[in-house]
This record gives structure tokens, C-alpha cells and sequence, in this order.
């Protein structure tokens, strides 16, 4: 290859494709699985990639999950981010680690959406329904919910 061609990403081999996804932020190991696979010969491939990858420290569920966490932790409610988690297939015990953290920090974070979104009780039925359909599909719970429109945080 002479100095002035470019290099392809279909010249780029499996490994070399994986540590690029990686560079740029972390991936969890069925996300990562789902973008190498069009690239692999057979699945076994990819496997053996991420299995060695995991081994090395390269592919964190830990990191991963904390990086969602930290993330979203700002604009959502437990639910939301524990379903995400899932999706991106963070195992149950991953996901059941940093439940006690979205759970302790869900009050304060609820508090922070509402004052943001609306700022100001609702006067009648109708706001107080708009402002709690809002706040569930944050993934708030039912509970932090009510404490944050009752306007006290016991």
C-alpha cells in the first residue's frame, strides 16, 4: 500500500474493529456482539474476540453499566434505566449492583426532572395528570412521584 492510499473499514480486520468501537466509548458485550457480527466469518469468531477481550479488562459490564448509570442518571427514574440495562443485555446481577445506588439517588434526581420540566405545583386534576404521565415515562416510580408533587421529600 503506497503512503497516499487510504485505509478501508472493510480492510480492517475483526480485532481492529472491536478496539475501534471500544476507543470511543464502552460497549456491552451484546451490543458489541451485534456490530462485529456482519464482519465475522462465524459466530464462534466474535465469541472467542469478546471472551478475550473480557479476559484482558477491554469489555466491562461493570464499566459499562456504570457509564449508563451515570449517564442517565440525570434525566431518568430507576425503571427506565434498569430496562435499558436490560435491553443492552447487562446481566441480573450487574443490573441488581447498581439498584441500590438509582434507588438512594431517585428522589433527588426526580426532584431535579420535575423542577426543570414544570417548576410549579399543579393547580388542578388535569396538570397533576400531565405532570405524573411526564414523570413515569421518566421511569420514576409511583412513590417518588407522589412525593415530589406533594412538594416534600420525607
Amino acid at each position: 500500500m503506497s503512503r497516499g492510499e487510504l485505509i478501508r473499514p472493510s480492510q480492517f480486520s475483526l480485532r481492529e474493529r472491536a478496539l475501534g468501537f471500544l476507543s470511543r466509548r464502552e460497549y456491552s458485550r451484546l451490543e458489541l456482539k451485534r456490530k462485529l457480527a456482519p464482519h465475522a466469518e462465524d459466530e464462534h469468531e466474535v465469541e472467542s474476540l469478546l471472551d478475550d477481550f473480557a479476559q484482558r479488562g477491554w469489555l466491562s459490564e461493570a464499566r459499562f453499566t456504570e457509564q449508563i448509570v451515570h449517564a442517565r442518571r440525570s434525566k431518568y427514574g430507576a425503571q427506565r434505566i434498569v430496562q435499558e440495562l436490560k435491553e443492552k443485555g447487562v446481566s441480573a446481577d450487574a443490573v441488581a449492583a447498581v439498584l441500590p445506588e438509582l434507588r438512594e439517588s431517585e428522589l433527588e434526581a426526580a426532584r431535579a426532572v420535575w423542577a426543570k420540566k414544570f417548576g410549579v405545583l399543579p393547580q388542578d386534576a388535569r396538570e397533576r395528570a400531565k405532570q405524573i404521565r411526564f414523570m413515569m415515562s421518566r421511569g420514576f416510580s409511583s412513590g417518588v412521584i407522589g412525593k415530589v408533587l406533594q412538594g416534600n421529600g420525607d
